[in-house]
């Protein structure tokens, strides 16, 4: 039987079946060997000294005499190799990095302290070739196409275009329409009727209904005023808003 460098017994002359690490001259002969024998020409048997890998030179843990693998972060003693670092985005479902508590991440804050709506309702937001055309704004219209349906999910809700240096998050964002104010205006609901409030914007809000002309007239600015089921709510160069219940599964 052959001890290692690492000190493990083993049967291989090459590399150890245990560590894998390099034999070396394990034969007992040549000069080197015939130095040190004895009077009867018996060579001692010789045991290695086991590496010292109690600190590890890429993360100077402590680790135990002889270890393989650092504990700490899996440095390999026996070929040097640096362990490769851990990308979360590469760690599957039911293992964790080490140091990770394994929580998912915390929910950012809502910045809507108004309280929560208990049934759905959602904004249909219109591009309408007419309303723009009755602007006259010299701003390109976009693709009209289908609505983009927004949820309502509290009693207060702000239409405007969002800005970071302002900390202005509105509920229903229309920052592609150049017509509508940061804070442009309020809907407020008591469960069953909205209302309207217009915020001071630069470019007012019209209510109008389903059928019959364009509103001409802006809503008084710090006024609320209900909106039908039929009615519509104007807002910037092309905008209109229509507020309805969510149908089965839309949310």
């Amino acid at each position: 039987m052959n001890v290692c460098p690492a000190g493990h017994d083993t049967a291989a002359t090459d590399y150890c079946d245990v560590c894998g690490i390099a034999m070396g001259d394990q034969s007992g002969t040549g000069a080197d060997a015939d130095a040190g024998a004895d009077d009867t020409g018996t060579l001692p048997v010789v045991t290695p000294a086991a590496p010292d890998t109690t600190s590890c030179p890429h993360c100077s843990a402590a680790n135990p005499p002889n270890a393989l693998f650092c504990e700490a972060c899996g440095y390999d003693f026996t070929t040097g190799t640096v362990p490769r670092p851990i990308n979360p985005l590469d760690v599957s479902s039911g293992s964790t990095p080490t140091g990770a508590t394994g929580d998912a991440p915390a929910a950012p804050a809502d910045p809507n302290p108004a309280p929560t709506l208990t049934d759905a309702w959602v904004a249909e937001i219109w591009i309408d070739p007419d309303w723009y055309a009755d602007q006259k704004s010299t701003d390109p219209l976009p693709s009209p196409g289908l609505p983009t349906v927004v949820p309502l999910k509290h009693t207060s809700v702000l239409i405007g275009r969002a800005s970071r240096s302002r900390n202005i998050t509105p509920d229903i964002d229309l920052s592609s329409d150049n017509g509508i104010s940061r804070r442009h205006a309020q809907l407020t609901t008591d469960g069953t009727r909205w209302w309207v409030e217009d915020l001071g914007s630069s470019n007012g809000t019209y209510v109008g209904g389903s059928v019959g002309p364009l509103p001409g007239t802006p809503i008084p600015v710090g006024q609320k005023q209900e909106i039908a089921s039929d009615d519509r709510v104007y807002v910037g160069a092309w905008t209109r808003i229509v507020i309805r219940r969510a149908t089965d599964g839309e949310i």
